[in-house]
């Protein structure tokens, strides 16, 4: 699946039409959601926080917040980190990390699915 940038998403959302956020929320309010999905992603393809964060432009503070929320709420870990030293630390996204992942993204494209079709009853009142 083809997914956008962020910048895409926010060019799109300004343009006259149907337009929505898709989230999980958990215990603690959003449990999975678009940014945190990528941070996922990002943290699969650097094998780090720190340097998914970086991809991200985003605070390593605040990358690390997010795994440590997501980790608290999911019965099973998404991500294991390992402390620095010798060899360093490092990141690894867990087997739930990797399905929670696939299931947004399924979850994502039926939502996305689901505009496009509301979109045509919107069209009447935009004319």
């Amino acid at each position: 699946m083809q997914r956008k940038n962020a910048h895409a998403l926010k060019k799109e959302e300004a343009s006259p039409g149907l337009h929505g956020r898709l989230w999980i929320d958990g215990t603690e309010g959003t449990f999975l959601g678009y940014g945190r999905i990528i941070l996922l992603e990002r943290i699969r393809e650097h094998g780090s926080i720190t340097q998914a964060a970086k991809s991200m432009k985003m605070a390593y503070r605040h990358a690390w917040e997010l795994v440590d929320s997501m980790n608290r709420q999911s019965s099973k870990p998404l991500v294991e980190a390992a402390t620095g030293g010798r060899n360093g630390g490092g990141a690894r996204l867990t087997k739930e990390g990797a399905r929670a992942i696939l299931l947004f993204w399924e979850l994502y494209a039926d939502f996305q699915a689901y505009l496009q079709r509301q979109q045509k009853k919107t069209r009447l009142l935009l004319r």
